[in-house]
């Protein structure tokens, strides 16, 4: 298989106890079944065993999932900052959830495209400040997995993405028409049925608030004008990297929204002016959030507020 990754990815670490900002803090973790049935074999005697079925429940979606503690604190958090299953019975027997934050995984069949989200602060800070964006791919031995991707689509997608990188890689131009020049190569697959009247800054007070300093960076926000900067260069690059390509996997995420989600992740750290930690604090409320995820997704197909020509407008003010 062909494995694609931005090169910065391998040497994103874990920095645990560390951390700024704990992933195992503001999240329900759903345990997946391969855990559970592990879960299940444990001696009855172990305190983790013990405590992992004290606070096994459901959520309304039927997931099983952690209950979790005081101030939305993961179940398995210590006052360390570390995670006492990881400790009783290894991460390898963590849920999968875990094992893989903040890291993507992108399987398109013969080749899978993987990343770390900006929802982790050291890997916001890595790539806000990254010098250049750039993809490196190998060869492993595992097989291609069957799917049902449409390999015309796949290949007129792939096609075009490059494009786009091409478009926003040209440090010749300034970032704001290189944003412009992307929306006009993308026209035509982009299809607006704008129904929603919505305020730019409301569409980010989310129904669910995971962190209070990201609802404080949105009001006090104000509207600026973008600058030419390679920190906006690779927030553009990331999103067009991460889900341009994943309509072919996931009908709700279209390049329409990919191409969108770009635009409005450099228009968000340009008016919340929160740095990395600010763009860090938005992925955490919204791209790990189903109801936030949802509605933003559905904002960015019909809401006035992200439409073409007024994000053209906020580009250029």
């Amino acid at each position: 298989m062909r494995i694609i990754k931005p090169s910065f990815y391998r040497d994103f670490k874990c920095i645990a106890g560390a951390c700024p900002d704990s992933c195992c803090q503001g999240w329900e973790v759903d345990a997946d079944e391969a855990s559970l049935a592990y879960y299940a074999d444990l001696d009855p005697s172990l305190e983790i065993k013990k405590k992992i079925d004290s606070v096994l429940s459901k959520d309304e979606f039927g997931n099983s999932i952690f209950t979790l503690a005081a101030k939305k604190r993961c179940p398995f958090l210590n006052e360390e900052n570390l995670c006492d299953m990881h400790i009783a019975i290894g991460g390898e027997h963590t849920p999968v959830t875990c094992r893989n934050f903040p890291r993507f995984f992108n399987n398109f069949g013969g080749t899978e495209e993987i990343g770390v989200s900006f929802s982790c602060p050291v890997a916001a800070d890595t790539m806000y400040n990254l010098e250049k964006w750039e993809l490196e791919e190998e060869l492993n031995s595992d097989l291609p997995s069957l799917n049902d991707i449409d390999a015309q689509t796949y290949i007129s997608l792939k096609n075009k993405r490059s494009e786009i990188y091409s478009i926003l890689l040209n440090r010749e131009e300034n970032i704001k028409d290189r944003l412009v020049k992307m929306l006009d190569v993308c026209s035509d697959i982009i299809d607006e049925k704008i129904i929603d009247t919505v305020d730019f800054m409301s569409a980010f007070k989310n129904p669910e608030l995971i962190n209070p300093e990201w609802e404080e960076l949105v009001d006090k926000a104000e509207i600026r004008p973008v600058e030419n900067t390679v920190s906006n260069e690779n927030i553009a690059m990331y999103f067009i990297y991460k889900y341009f390509l994943t309509s072919v996997l996931d009908e709700t995420v279209t390049p329409e929204i990919a191409v969108k989600m770009a635009v409005v992740g450099v228009l968000i750290n340009t008016y919340m002016n929160g740095g990395a930690w600010g763009i860090h604090l938005w992925s955490k409320e919204t791209e790990h959030s189903q109801y936030n995820m949802d509605r933003y997704k559905r904002l960015l197909s019909n809401a006035d507020c992200f439409g073409i020509e007024n994000l053209k407008k906020m580009i250029n003010y």
